[in-house]
Formats: structure tokens, C-alpha cells, sequence
């Protein structure tokens, strides 16, 4: 994680840390960190990042917001905030996520009632905590039966 921080800190045009708060001495922590104006090929922008780095990007318009999600590689979540129904539904039809958020946060899906899971190399496919995730362990298998029967039955 430090080297996704080091590696976007010298390609940013802004960068914002939060450093306060940390703990001191050796450990495994990370400052939460905003990145703005790094270059859309970079590591940052590409991976899929589980850490409290975030990287902000501008685009013109929601059609180039959908363009940039779409030529990702990785589809776990993702969140708007629009009032336009007709921005609402372009979003929701062109991006891949697994789970779309609209006008709310992006964390906090509800088990057994919001399955949770990502598209393309987020997550497993199969989306956990839903009514139809124990399906996943199921094997289908059909059996099918002539009953116009000639003859004795045996």
C-alpha cells in the first residue's frame, strides 16, 4: 500500500494526507490519501486498491464517467449521486458493477437482503448473503421419464 502512496504522490498534481492520528512506531498502517490529476494508466487508477487511498478523476460529462468504468478491469462496486432519473438510468445500464449505490453511501450492503459481489476480477461472480447464494453449491440435474408406457409394468 505505501508503494501505491509513494508511486501516486509523485505522479499527482494534488495530494492530501491525513496524517494526524496515526499511530507511532513500527506497524502496518497508512495514512487515508487523496490523489487528484494522476494520468489514467496509472497503478492507482488501474488496481483494484483495498486500502484508505483514493484517487479522484474528472471527467467532462457521465457518458465519459461510463467510458472510464467500462475499460475497467474491475467491477466490485459503485456509487452516484444524481436527482436526474434519466442520469440514474444510463448509469445503471452502462456500468458492470456488482453493486450499484444511488444517493446513499457505498458501504453497508444489508446481509441477507442486499447480495453482495463484483463483476470481472472483483469477487467471485456469485454475489454472498443473498437469498439465491447457497444455489452456488447446488448441482442442477434433471430427469426425464416417458410416462406413456407400453407394455407390462416391472
Amino acid at each position: 500500500m505505501r508503494r501505491y502512496v509513494a508511486r501516486g504522490t509523485a505522479a499527482a498534481t494534488r495530494v492530501a494526507a491525513a496524517a494526524d492520528g496515526l499511530p507511532a512506531g513500527d506497524g502496518y498502517y497508512v495514512a487515508p490519501t487523496l490523489l487528484c490529476g494522476l494520468p489514467d494508466d496509472h497503478p492507482v487508477i488501474t488496481d483494484e486498491i483495498f486500502g484508505p487511498v483514493l484517487a479522484l478523476q474528472t471527467v467532462p460529462d457521465i457518458a465519459a464517467a461510463c467510458a472510464s468504468v467500462e475499460a475497467s478491469r474491475f467491477a466490485l462496486t459503485g456509487g452516484l449521486f444524481s436527482r436526474s432519473p434519466q442520469t440514474i438510468e444510463e448509469v445503471a445500464a452502462r456500468t458492470p458493477v456488482g453493486n450499484l449505490y444511488v444517493n446513499r453511501e457505498i458501504t453497508g450492503a444489508m446481509v441477507g437482503r442486499q447480495p453482495f459481489g463484483g463483476g470481472r476480477l472483483s469477487g467471485t461472480g456469485p454475489k454472498a448473503g443473498g437469498p439465491d447464494y447457497l444455489l452456488q453449491f447446488v448441482e442442477a440435474r434433471a430427469v426425464c421419464e416417458n410416462t406413456v408406457r407400453h407394455g407390462l409394468v416391472v
